[in-house]
């Protein structure tokens, strides 16, 4: 009875839920969560193809979520809204969340299967591959107080940390800390002397603006410490956050560039609008990844300025961003790949078909597509960006053997690939 309500309150709220992302039923409504690939499909001569010239051990999935209940203890917390029926887009997302990551019934043991699955699908990979998990700070005003309310969830460093820790061989680790705090310095050190790759922010959500002067002392922290900065660019639609989209503009982050900072621009801001700041605080809106681009070709940030490719095959994202990301070659030493895992766990959130219908997949890939990600979104994930294709050009492996760059203390591009 209960399994039957959730799925009507899926149904319910999730259209509400989907339909801010698009989304496409095409494959169905929920991850049937299958476990091991079939050696079949694990020989196919595409999946196979995928791998080709990549090393595994280099290979660091620079976007992957920590999602749960806060059952383990670790201090995971959610919004109450995601927990009430009475509020059911909210309530929805999280089953959503928790169905992608196939811990959606483990009552008690949320934190653990969702963290079990993670380790699961890495062992559908080829050993050496790994996933950076990301903690969530709060929002916190402008005098640096946490604001409950307006906060969709919580992640705590040390709890990113911990899990890091206990399976090494899987997992690294990013710090999420809001320049507002009052411990912000003392927090981006200590995470940075426990072993963190990099710091991630959520600006509409966590309620900071990157171009305020209250973060230049972060900024100049962070780029003492050689620590990256992955940060959300453009339109946020996955998460609640009132009026403050315009926070993922991606022009506000020459603040952090100028302080010599290596950004990560998520997604390559490639959903959603904002104002083009530089015709005037009252400019036009123009499609975000406009902006992005323009950062891109700014010649003073080919250093410090990346972009991940988390979500970028994504139904509501594919379009005129995906082509340019695929056929502007130039750009390819500064992505990075990353699957936003658990989103492509979210099955109506894919359309393979659309994607073949585009051309920038063949379509007999199509059908082997939806056939490993019934059993693993993060081969999937791989497997699709590897055979993209525009203009004759596709995403070279250096954008998918990630750990350079975590390796790195300093800004110094890397060499453009052959």
């Amino acid at each position: 009875m209960m399994r039957k309500r959730r799925r009507l309150l899926l149904a319910a709220g999730g259209t509400a839920a989907l339909g801010a992302c698009g989304f496409s039923l095409e494959h169905g409504l929920l991850n049937p969560c299958r476990t091991q690939l079939p050696p079949e499909l694990a020989r196919d001569e595409l999946v196979l193809e995928a791998w080709e010239g990549i090393d595994a051990a280099r290979l660091w999935d620079c976007h992957a979520h920590l999602v749960g209940s806060g059952d383990s203890g670790g201090g995971i917390w959610l919004n109450p809204d995601m927990l009430d029926v009475a509020n059911p887009v909210q309530y929805a997302r999280r089953l959503f969340y928790l169905n992608a990551g196939c811990a959606h019934d483990a009552p008690g043991g949320v934190d653990q299967r969702y963290i079990e699955r993670m380790l699961n699908l890495l062992d559908g990979l080829r050993p050496g591959a790994k996933l950076v998990l990301l903690a969530f700070d709060r929002n916190h005003t402008a005098d640096g107080i946490p604001v409950p309310a307006e906060s969709p969830f919580h992640v705590p460093d040390a709890y990113a940390m911990a899990t890091a820790r206990r399976y090494p061989q899987y997992f690294e680790w990013a710090a999420s800390i809001h320049p507002y705090r009052r411990d912000s310095l003392h927090a981006l050190r200590e995470a940075k002397a426990n072993g963190a790759r990099a710091v991630k922010w959520l600006p509409a959500a966590m309620g900071m603006d990157p171009a305020s002067p209250r973060c230049d002392a972060f900024y100049t922290e962070l780029a003492k410490l050689g620590l990256p900065l992955i940060t959300h660019g453009g339109m946020e639609r996955t998460l609640r956050v009132g009026e403050r989209q315009h926070l993922g503009n991606p022009l506000l982050l020459r603040r952090a560039l100028e302080r010599g900072v290596r950004v990560v621009v998520a997604h390559c801001a490639t959903l959603g609008e904002d104002r083009d700041l530089d015709r005037g605080e009252n400019g036009p809106y123009v499609p975000s990844f406009t902006l992005f681009a323009r950062l891109m070709d700014d010649p003073r940030y080919r250093a410090t300025l990346y972009g991940d490719i988390s979500s970028i095959a994504q139904l509501n994202r594919v379009g005129p961003a995906l082509i340019a990301l695929l056929e502007r070659d130039d750009w390819h030493p500064r992505l990075l790949n990353g699957s936003d895992y658990p989103l492509p766990g979210i099955v109506p959130l894919y359309s393979v078909s659309r994607l073949a219908e585009l051309g920038v997949i063949e379509q007999r890939l199509a059908p082997v597509l939806a056939a490993v990600r019934e059993h693993n979104p993060l081969l999937f994930d791989f497997v699709l960006k590897r055979h993209l294709r525009s203009g004759g050009k596709r995403f070279p492996k250096s954008v998918f053997e990630t750990r350079q760059f975590f390796d790195r203390r300093g800004p110094t591009a890397r060499t453009r690939p052959t």
